[in-house]
Formats: C-alpha cells, structure tokens, sequence
C-alpha cells in the first residue's frame, strides 16, 4: 500500500458494521489480523451518521486512518418504491457527512461502497464503469442510485481536488451471512431463501415469486465481497469506479429452483407477472480487479447453503422508515 501506513496496524472505521457488507468487512479485518482495539464501530443508535457535528466530534475523537463506508438505507425493489425520501435523503447525508469528515480528520484511504444499480437500466453488458451517466437509469431503485452516483462523485472530487485516496467499488448483488430477510425490503436471494424455507417447513403446496423470472443477476457471497475489499485498499488508488462481481449470472427463474431444491421445497413455483421485474441483465465487468489479483472463492450453492445455515440459525428483519 503505497505512501500509507501499514494497513494492519492503522486505526479503521466501519461504518456500518452491523450489516450485510460491512459485517464481512469487519470479520475480514479481524481475520487478517487486524486488532479489534484498531477497529471503531457505531450502531446507528450511537452514532447518527446523518448528524454532521456529531460525525465531526467522532472522527476528531477516533481519527481513524482507513473508513469503509459501508453504511447505507437499503432494500429491495418494494422498499424503494414505498420509502423514496430515506433511500435518497438518508443516503445522501450519511456519505457527504462521512466522507467530508474523512477529508477534513486526515483519514489516509476510504473505500465509499456503490452499487450496480448506479448503472443505466438498458445498459450493455458486462457492465463497465465508462457506462456510468450514459443513460437513464432503473425506475424501482432511481432513488438509491442518484445517491450512490452522488458518493461516487464527491470522492472523485476530493481525489481531483486534494489528491486524497478516496476509492469506490461497485458490488453486485450481494448475499451472505448477516443478511436481511425481510419480505418487503429485502432483496431477491434472502427473500427466496425465506419464502422457500417457511414453506418446505409447513408443507406448503406453492410459493408465489414475483415477475416472470426472466430478469438475469450476478451475485457474490459476503466474504468473497470483503476480501475483494480488503484487496482493493491494498492496491488499488485510482479515482475511477471498481467494479466487484463474480463475472457470473442467473436468472431468478433458476435461481428460485436451486434455492427450492438446496432447502428442500418439493411445491410448485408460481410466477407474479403482475410485479415489476426490475432491470432486464445486471452482469458486472469486474476485469480491472480480477487482474489485479482477486477471485471469488464461494461458489453460487456454496454460498446460497451457507446463507441459508445462517438464516435458520436466526434471521433478522429491517424496516426502512
């Protein structure tokens, strides 16, 4: 890691500790050796990162040296539809609070964690960060995505302007151990994994999916995701967009069979082609980081079984208000 101090023995902040992302991040830090005395955390409770002065008075008191802005208002298709004020609003305040805060507390290196939702809705593929801006984007999640492209381009400007290592990467779909299961506000993979596994669990003749199934996605296991992380603070500082995927893709047809057959669902699927199916293909260039060295480890069932080991271990939902 160039110019900066060893990234093992630095003060960190992981904003958003306590989700999907940066839960992995955490776990990951600690993994490699990070002491957990290096590593600050806040629960939202503690700390509003939507609360400028109180973000200040955090950063003058920690003065971390790397920040993962992993914390974000997020959810799936229904909760951006019914919450768009939180998802935009929320959103916004949190990464301008913290990334300001990074800048003006000498923080040496922040990775700001996008989306592939920032990309337009019919936009070719694999996904590549020039396609960012090019067109419109995807109706049920604009709003998540205007902030997103927003953090994007404040770190870009701080990288412009004051030459600070403020880097962003872009995950795909992403699942895991921490997940939200929420039916509502959760997204695709974790809402399957409990729709299918209540109804093997009650011998339920049927479970209902929205759309038709034929939307294509990519996604990537938690850990896989961290690691990628981890190795993008590490040698990655430039001012474009880091796409993080793992270069594969399903459709949600398919995947609602696997996940029916991994937790043991012998019913009938039934499609609801009266919901909206989002985006049409979501497959992610993630070339620039693979050829730096990064690969996924977790295949896509490797990954869905131990998603559903930590779901039936005691799930977790999170409204979005």
């Amino acid at each position: 890691m160039q110019n900066l101090v060893n990234w093992k023995e630095g003060r960190w902040f992981v904003a958003g500790h306590k989700g999907l992302a940066g839960g992995a991040i955490l776990r990951a830090l600690l993994t490699h050796g990070v002491p957990m005395g290096n590593i600050l955390t806040r629960t939202r409770d503690q700390l509003d990162l939507r609360n400028k002065l109180d973000v200040h008075r955090f950063f003058e008191q920690g003065m971390p040296d790397f920040v993962v802005l992993a914390a974000a208002v997020v959810g799936g298709i229904e909760a951006n539809r019914s919450y768009p004020v939180p998802f935009l609003k929320d959103n916004l305040e949190i990464q301008n609070n913290v990334i300001e805060a990074s800048h003006l507390f000498g923080v040496k290196k922040l990775l700001f964690l996008g989306s592939s939702c920032i990309y337009p809705r019919s936009c070719p593929q694999p996904m590549m960060p020039e396609y960012l801006l090019t067109g419109a984007l995807e109706p049920t999640n604009q709003w998540y995505a205007i902030a997103k492209i927003a953090g994007i381009k404040l770190c870009q400007a701080y990288f412009q302007q004051f030459q600070k290592q403020f880097i962003s990467v872009m995950p795909t779909n992403l699942y895991g151990l921490n997940d939200n299961y929420h039916l509502q506000n959760s997204h695709v993979l974790p809402a399957l994994i409990r729709k299918f596994h209540e109804a093997a669990a009650s011998n339920s003749k049927e479970v209902i999916c929205w759309g038709d199934g034929t939307p294509m996605r990519e996604f990537l296991f938690s850990e896989d995701f961290a690691e990628a992380c981890l190795f993008a603070i590490q040698h990655y500082s430039k001012p474009e967009i880091l796409n993080v995927g793992s270069s594969s893709e399903i459709s949600i047809h398919d995947l609602a069979s696997k996940i029916a057959k991994i937790v043991g669902f012998n019913g009938k699927i039934v499609w609801d082609t009266s919901k909206p199916n989002g985006s049409p293909r979501k497959l992610m260039d993630s070339s620039i980081l693979m050829n730096l060295g990064w690969k996924p480890r977790f295949s896509l069932d490797e990954g869905i079984r131990l998603a559903w080991l930590d779901f039936s271990q005691g799930f977790k939902e999170r409204s979005v208000s």
